[in-house]
């Protein structure tokens, strides 16, 4: 599986904070023998989110596309809107599982606004932009990754029973 890292951090992207989350987010899916084959810091500005998964995904970039920071509640929080701007068929469950499971360690999950989508075949995943955050939220979907991943680019195996307990 090939990924891309897009990091929302209007400090971040004029060199006056250090990105964590992204790198952070590499080790993880590098340790999963995920091929992390793009990653950029830009300012949380919904057209420039909107151009780069666009770009991203209509060039078949990556299967997994990860935004990590801007799904708060802040004014500048816009990376929810942006990607819902982009995804052709959303995907509710992925944002309803992080939160729940968030919500096992912190009550501010519930202010998580995170969504996730598919555009052509990437799949697209809002993260938090803190590091543990973004970690635990990827950790909570993640095995339900592979098999998206797989069905959105036109995998024929059933999942019926698959996955079972």
């Amino acid at each position: 599986m090939r990924a891309a890292i897009l990091t929302l951090s209007d400090k971040g992207s004029r060199g006056e904070r250090v990105d964590e989350s992204g790198p952070t987010l590499m080790a993880w899916l590098t340790e999963r023998e995920v091929q992390v084959v793009q990653t950029r810091v830009i300012a949380d500005e919904f057209e420039q989110i909107v151009t780069v998964l666009t770009e991203w995904a209509d060039a078949d970039a990556a299967d997994l596309i990860l935004t990590t920071g801007g799904t708060g509640v802040s004014p500048r929080d816009v990376t929810p809107e942006a990607t819902l701007q982009v995804v052709e068929r959303a995907i509710p469950g992925l944002g309803e599982l992080m939160r729940l499971k968030s919500l096992e360690k912190t009550p501010m999950a519930s202010l998580s606004r995170a969504v996730a989508g598919i555009r052509h075949q990437a799949l697209i995943i809002n993260l938090p932009g803190s590091p543990k955050g973004a970690v635990e939220n990827l950790e909570a979907v993640w095995p339900a990754i592979g098999h998206a991943v797989e069905k959105i680019r036109g995998g024929q195996d059933d999942c019926g029973g698959k996955f079972s307990k």
